[in-house]
């Protein structure tokens, strides 16, 4: 009997949700022809992958843990399970992979690059310097994959990625979620950052209840931005119309509202834009990236135009027919999964 080659996939973040989220679901489905194993730090992912019997290795491969240790557990990873594809996801895995992961066949999959270089280093010189270590680890890989074709132009242009570059976009399973009627449950699912803009949707959102006083606006999540939103909301007196209630279960909280609304400065290839379309939400997006190739222009807003977001948001909360449906083209999980084997057949031949 023919024993499938392994697939090594190095994860630095623990929590469920983004690329804890991806990891997943192509756990659940699984990668044809290939056995995959998960090497990440202990927590949600690890713990979801093992309730699902899947292999997972639980090794310090995140940031906190330092580089030195990371790649030594690579490396000891990839000497003791000899797989034939080390695949990594998010930059510092990348970093971990290009040193630690000879001996394999190495592809990364990014996820999170923007177009413009301060909105996740801060500094030029910084943006710079991430830049130039991005373009030299490419040079030990043997494959790279984009989440969009915005990504892979994002590539292109900051890290000088001039070698073929494949977009596998984010599959979603259809479970038959019908729109439901008008209503005025807005919902924010990101992480509170600057990048992600919420005192300028706390803006739109003061406009949309000024006309509209039933309207309520849930902002999920927790960050370095926490601190900004409060005070947004308490500049626009809305205190009794936002809650604020932390870390939530996506899906139910989606089941709960009308529209998601997420005005982010650069996406990629968002899961939560893909759920809201799922769960038959209206959406309102920044024209940005990935969110392009997703969305009609009726989802899309312009975050410095307060007016025209809260239209929009009205819009997608009065009429149910104006919301954004999936593209029949989109693939599921099963169908990333495949390009995923067919990037790595490519990889190995």
């Amino acid at each position: 009997m023919t024993i499938d080659p392994i697939a090594l996939w190095v994860i630095p973040v623990a929590d469920v949700g983004g690329v804890g989220r991806h990891v997943l679901d192509v756990a659940r489905v699984g990668i044809p022809g290939w056995r995959l194993v998960v090497l990440c730090p202990p927590g949600p992912v690890a713990d979801a992958l093992e309730a699902m019997g899947r292999p997972v290795l639980k090794g310090p491969v995140d940031p906190a843990s330092g580089i030195r240790a990371g790649v030594a557990e690579v490396r000891h990873t990839v000497k003791t399970l000899r797989p034939v594809v080390v695949h990594s996801h998010l930059s510092y895995a990348d970093l971990l992979v290009a040193v630690g992961g000879a001996g394999a066949r190495r592809l990364s999959t990014e996820h999170g690059i923007a177009d413009d270089d301060l909105v996740y280093h801060g500094t030029m010189w910084r943006s710079r310097v991430a830049a130039l270590g991005h373009t030299a680890r490419i040079r030990r890989f043997h494959g790279l994959i984009a989440v969009s074709e915005a990504t892979r132009r994002a590539m292109a242009r900051k890290w000088h990625v001039t070698r073929p570059v494949t977009v596998i976009p984010n599959g979603v399973d259809r479970a038959g979620h019908a729109s439901g009627g008008p209503g005025w449950r807005f919902l924010s699912l990101a992480r509170l950052a600057p990048e992600k803009r919420l005192p300028d949707l706390v803006a739109a959102f003061a406009l949309v209840h000024g006309e509209h006083p039933e309207a309520r606006l849930t902002i999920a999540g927790d960050g370095p931005a926490a601190g900004a939103v409060r005070s947004a909301v308490a500049a626009h007196d809305l205190a009794a119309a936002v809650t604020m209630p932390g870390f939530v279960d996506a899906a139910a909280a989606l089941r709960r509202h009308d529209v998601l609304v997420q005005l982010s400065v650069f996406e990629n290839c968002s899961y939560s834009l893909l759920d809201a379309m799922e769960h038959g939400l209206g959406v309102v997006a920044s024209p940005v990236g990935g969110n392009l190739e997703m969305l009609p222009t009726t989802a899309l807003a312009d975050p410095s135009d307060p007016a025209g977001v809260a239209a929009a948001m009205v819009r997608q909360a009065m009429d149910p027919a104006a919301r954004p449906t999936l593209p029949s083209s989109w693939p599921t999980v099963a169908d990333m999964t495949a390009r995923i084997a067919h990037a790595y057949a490519e990889a190995v031949s």
